[in-house]
């Protein structure tokens, strides 16, 4: 299950609108598209578990520094679960790929990023039911370190069960799911945070 493409809105979302769009590809007033996808764990570990030769260097320096301060964002959130980084054989599985933006991802067959196509990074889930099992995110040799921190902090959040972007000018500055953002948005919205608490309530 890979994340999906952007959903249009326009304007200010109510909360409830906000999540159904971000949380099952809800458009505004309208059935949802796809299943709410949950984590049942209360701990999600998260980690680097590749680095092709590209990254090598300042760029891995600045991808791990890019986890830490993911980590941090979302640790900062009120809600049911808590992340934790580590590189043994981590939840939420990152790779830094020797891949472009626009080719296709080659990581064998039972891979779950296997045969996408690969954006500035992207991420898929494996999951049982609407229960996600495991995580996968590729980042793109492509991609600019200016974008490390914002992207990381997407794909993660996103690899929570939160899966489409909303494509609305409204949100550009506003929220980490934004379509419309250049990759400049380094933290959480107020309506990401509160997206984040609803699909994990607090104990």
């Amino acid at each position: 299950m890979a994340a999906q493409d952007a959903v249009i809105s326009d304007g200010p979302l109510t909360q409830e609108a906000f999540y159904r769009l971000v949380a099952c590809a809800a458009p505004q007033d309208q059935p949802c598209a796809k299943p709410f996808y949950h984590w049942q764990s209360r701990e999600i570990t998260v980690g680097i578990v590749q680095r092709d030769k590209p990254f090598l260097g300042g760029k891995i320096k600045r991808a791990e520094a890019a986890v830490v301060r993911a980590l941090q964002h979302l640790n900062a959130v009120d809600m049911g679960v808590s992340l934790r980084q580590t590189a043994d054989d981590p939840d939420i599985a990152i790779h830094l790929l020797d891949v472009a933006r626009s080719e296709t991802i080659n990581l064998g067959p039972d891979h779950l990023l296997h045969g996408l196509r690969m954006a500035n990074a992207i991420t898929a889930l494996d999951v049982e039911g609407s229960r996600i099992i495991g995580a996968s995110i590729a980042l793109s040799r492509t991609m600019t370190i200016r974008q490390y921190e914002s992207v990381m902090l997407e794909e993660i959040t996103q690899a929570l069960g939160l899966l489409t972007d909303i494509e609305n000018p409204y949100y550009q500055s506003r929220s980490i799911f934004s379509q419309n953002a250049d990759n400049s948005l380094k933290t959480l919205g107020e309506q990401d945070k509160l997206a984040l608490i609803r699909h994990y309530p607090p104990h």
